[in-house]
């Protein structure tokens, strides 16, 4: 299966004068190739009988070629295949749009999500060097895996530039035999069936003074000014910690629970229906649901255990773990489950959990 991997890199001025120009010719490319294709989208809403054949990435790559690579120079600077790649990304964006998966392309900004991807000549030197096109090799914090690879993309987060790709592995031996479920929550990031509380990061939490603090210094401040800039930069950075601790506690939970597990349970969560909540919004978003689902489920299938992902309408909360009765009258404010029939009583969290270890799977979607 193939799996990413992302590191940090080492660079030095040069190198990063290179990045930047870089990420401004597949910006670039994208927002003419965005601009070209919402003109043949209007023309043909408005002509439908002359329509124009909306370009494949291919057609967009050409028509770049012939019509803006001559007229702006700076092009030959740098790597033919970040445009490329950049129309490539717009194609598939487009796809995404026309079935519904995702909104309309956006134009990108400078300085926001900067990030452009190289295929070609690459090469893993060493145990930390990396040799990409155009840009020569770039060094990397840490060990590299000695695997071959055909592109890479690099990507930059406030001040820090990071190089990704990926790569082919063997699916890795689960001896284990255990059946665990799972129970997200706000007050703790989760509750396994075997009584283990994971608490959660809340590292938004923890440093919301202080990004208030730096909001509320940058809010006169002359938009593009170098102090406006020194700010806005103090802010990514507190945002990327707050991210990176976040996905920390992630990665440690869903590994946890992959490698130990031979079969894990979990909750069809309606994040988007949580987090129109606005007394649970931050709290919901402050665990990263949806993060905990995308890493178990790759995870899963790297450490060869099951995912089983139960109906979202499944009462888990409200039946009983010890006589199956359902109680309809359990609000969020109920943090003891007490059965009336059996006198069963347990923590709420941790009788969802139980319910969910022990689910019939003819309930269970995958």
């Amino acid at each position: 299966m193939l799996i990413g991997f992302k590191t940090e890199l080492k660079i030095n001025n040069y190198q990063r004068t290179q990045l930047i120009g870089h990420c401004g010719v597949a910006r670039h490319a994208w927002n003419w190739g965005l601009a070209l294709t919402k003109q043949i989208l209007d023309h043909n809403k408005e002509y439908p009988n002359s329509q124009i054949k909306f370009p494949t990435a291919i057609d967009l790559h050409k028509w770049l070629v012939a019509l803006v690579k001559s007229e702006n120079s700076w092009y030959y600077q740098y790597s033919k295949s970040a445009p490329q790649e950049a129309l490539r990304a717009l194609r598939t964006a487009w796809d995404r749009c026309f079935k519904k998966i995702s909104g309309v392309p956006k134009f990108k900004k400078r300085g926001k999500n900067d990030s452009f991807t190289l295929e070609g000549t690459v090469k893993i030197l060493g145990s930390n060097k990396i040799q990409v096109p155009k840009i020569g090799v770039l060094k990397t914090h840490e060990r590299l895996p000695q695997k071959e690879i055909k592109s890479v993309t690099i990507s930059r987060q406030a001040d820090r530039w990071f190089i990704s790709f990926r790569f082919d592995v063997e699916k890795l031996e689960n001896n284990s035999n255990s059946i665990v479920g799972v129970d997200l929550g706000g007050k703790n990031l989760a509750t396994l069936s075997t009584g283990e509380i994971i608490e959660g990061a809340k590292s938004y939490k923890k440093y919301e003074s202080k990004l208030n603090r730096l909001q509320w210094l940058s809010r006169n401040k002359i938009i593009n000014s170098n102090n406006w800039r020194k700010a806005q930069l103090k802010i990514a950075n507190l945002h990327l910690k707050i991210a990176n601790i976040r996905k920390d506690t992630l990665h440690k939970l869903t590994t946890l629970l992959a490698k130990n597990h031979s079969k894990v349970v979990i909750e069809d969560l309606n994040v988007s229906g949580m987090l129109a909540n606005r007394k649970l919004a931050k709290a919901i978003s402050d665990m990263g649901f949806y993060e905990f689902r995308r890493q178990l489920t790759y995870k899963c299938e790297l450490y060869n255990s099951e995912l089983v992902v139960v109906d979202r309408w499944y009462p888990s909360s409200k039946t009983c773990s010890s006589c199956g009765t359902k109680k309809e009258n359990l609000t969020l404010n109920d943090r003891v489950f007490k059965c009336e029939n059996c006198g069963f009583e347990c923590d709420r969290d941790l009788n969802a959990a139980i319910n969910l270890s022990k689910i019939n799977l003819s309930k269970a979607v995958s």
